[in-house]
C-alpha cells in the first residue's frame, strides 16, 4: 500500500508518544494449496475478493508478495484475550472462503518442494515495485511467519525495548522453528525460512542497536533521501518500530503448524516485549548493556541450525546453555509480563521442526508430512466449522 507519510519521522515519533501501552495485535501468514496435490496454488486475488464480501474480513485479510499466500490480522486489541478471540474469529471466516472456494490454507515456514522460480509476485503497484527492485530476493521469498504487535508508548522507549529484545530473538526463533524441509529433503536446519529470508532481504535479520529515536531517525532520513526505501514497510527487521501502529514489532517467528501452538506462541513474544518495558521502567536494566551484533548472530545462528535440540550461549558468563533452560529462564523472566497481560503460556513438548522430522524419520515420506501439517491446520485453526465438515 502506499507509505502515507511513513517515512516523515516527526510524524512517526508523534505516533509513539500518543500510543497506548501494550495494545496487541496479531498477524499469522498461510500458504494457498490445493487441497489434492498440495501444491502451491497462486489464488490470492480471488480469496482476497471473496474474503471482503465479509464485513469482518475486509480489513483483515491482506496479501504478502506471492499470490499463494494470504494473512490475516486480529487489528489492534486492547488485551490478550481480546487479540486471540478476534484472531480465532477471523481465522475460522477465512478458512470457511478458502474451503468454499475449492482451496486449503496450510501453516508452516516453508513449502517443502514448491519451487520459487513457479511463484507470482501480486500484481499491485507496492508488490511490483518490491519484484523491480528486489528481483531474484523478492522471487525467492516462499516463506511463511507469524508477526506479533504490542503498543509501547514513547519513540525513545520504543527503540529501546527493542534493542533489548535484540538478543532475546534467537530463543524465540529456535521455540517457533517449524522449517526444516525444503526442496522434497530435510535441509538439516530448523528454520530453513529464516535462512531464506533474513539472509536474502536487506534490512532484515537482527537489526544495530539504535540507542534513541534520534539515531534510529536518523538512520532512516538518510535512506530515505537516497533513495533506498520508499516505504516503512521496506525495514523489515525481526524486531522493528512499526510506524503506523505506534507498536513494536516482533517479525522472528516461524508459522506454527496449529493453532493453539500459534497463539501459545504469540503469548510468549506479547510478554517479551512488555518484560522488556517493565525493567526498563522500573530501572532494572541501569547499568546494563545490551549484548554485542556478534554475540546475537551468534546465537541466532544456532537457532536457524539446531533450534530446540541445540544450544545457545549466555554471553554474560561464558558458557553454553541448553535451548530448553533457555527457554525456562524466558518464561521466568517474563512472569512479571504474563501476569500483566493475564496469559499462561502452554507450549507443546516439541515444536514443529522436532515433531515432523520426527515423523519423517519414522518413514513418513516428506509429503505424507506435510499433508498431516495441511490437516492440523485446518483442524485447529479452521475452527469448530472446519472440525465438523
Amino acid at each position: 500500500m502506499p507509505d502515507s507519510g511513513l517515512l516523515d519521522l516527526n510524524a512517526v515519533r508523534d505516533v509513539f508518544e500518543d500510543s497506548r501501552d501494550f495494545t496487541i495485535g496479531l498477524e499469522e501468514e498461510f500458504a494457498i494449496v490445493d487441497p489434492g496435490s498440495l501444491d502451491l496454488a497462486d489464488r490470492f486475488p480471488e480469496l482476497l475478493e471473496a474474503a471482503r464480501t465479509d464485513p469482518v474480513l475486509a480489513d483483515s485479510a491482506a496479501g504478502e508478495l506471492i499470490a499463494s499466500e494470504i494473512e490475516i490480522r486480529s487489528g489492534r486489541s486492547e488485551s490478550m484475550s481480546e487479540a486471540v478471540e478476534r484472531q480465532a474469529d477471523r481465522r475460522t471466516r477465512l478458512f470457511r472462503v478458502a474451503r468454499e472456494r475449492g482451496a486449503s490454507l496450510v501453516s508452516m515456514g516453508t513449502h517443502p518442494w514448491a519451487d520459487y522460480l513457479d511463484q507470482e509476485i501480486i500484481r499491485t503497484p507496492h508488490y511490483q515495485r518490491l519484484k523491480e527492485d528486489l528481483g531474484w530476493v523478492a522471487q525467492r521469498n516462499n516463506t511463511w511467519s507469524l508477526h506479533v504487535h504490542v503498543g509501547i508508548r514513547g519513540a525513545d522507549r520504543a527503540i529501546k525495548v527493542c534493542d533489548w529484545l535484540r538478543e532475546q530473538l534467537p530463543i524465540l526463533l529456535a521455540v517457533s522453528a517449524n522449517s526444516p524441509f525444503l526442496d522434497r529433503r530435510d535441509t538439516g536446519l530448523a528454520s530453513v525460512r529464516t535462512e531464506i529470508f533474513t539472509r536474502t532481504f536487506p534490512r532484515c535479520g537482527v537489526p544495530e542497536r539504535f540507542g534513541d529515536w534520534s539515531e534510529y531517525a536518523d538512520f532512516i532520513e538518510t535512506l530515505k533521501k537516497v533513495g533506498s526505501v520508499v516505504e516503512a514497510t521496506q525495514l523489515w527487521w525481526s524486531v522493528r518500530p512499526h510506524h503506523a501502529f505506534g507498536t513494536v514489532e516482533v517479525r522472528v517467528c516461524d508459522a506454527q503448524a496449529s493453532g493453539p501452538e500459534s497463539t501459545a506462541l504469540a503469548g510468549l513474544i506479547a510478554a517479551v516485549v512488555v518484560q522488556a518495558a517493565l525493567d526498563l521502567d522500573s530501572g532494572a536494566r541501569k547499568g546494563a548493556e545490551p549484548l554485542r551484533d556478534r554475540e546475537i548472530e551468534e546465537n541466532f545462528w544456532r537457532a536457524i541450525r539446531y533450534g530446540m535440540d541445540g544450544k545457545l550461549i549466555d554471553f554474560r558468563v561464558g558458557r553454553e546453555i541448553e535451548a530448553r533452560r533457555a527457554l525456562d529462564e524466558l518464561l521466568e523472566w517474563t512472569g512479571p509480563a504474563r501476569s500483566e497481560l493475564g496469559i499462561e503460556v502452554d507450549l507443546p513438548a516439541e515444536n514443529g521442526t522436532q515433531r515432523f522430522r520426527r515423523m519423517a524419520e519414522e518413514g513418513r515420506s516428506i509429503e505424507e508430512v506435510y499433508r498431516a501439517v495441511a490437516a492440523e491446520t485446518d483442524l485447529s485453526f479452521g475452527g469448530p466449522v472446519a472440525a465438523a465438515e
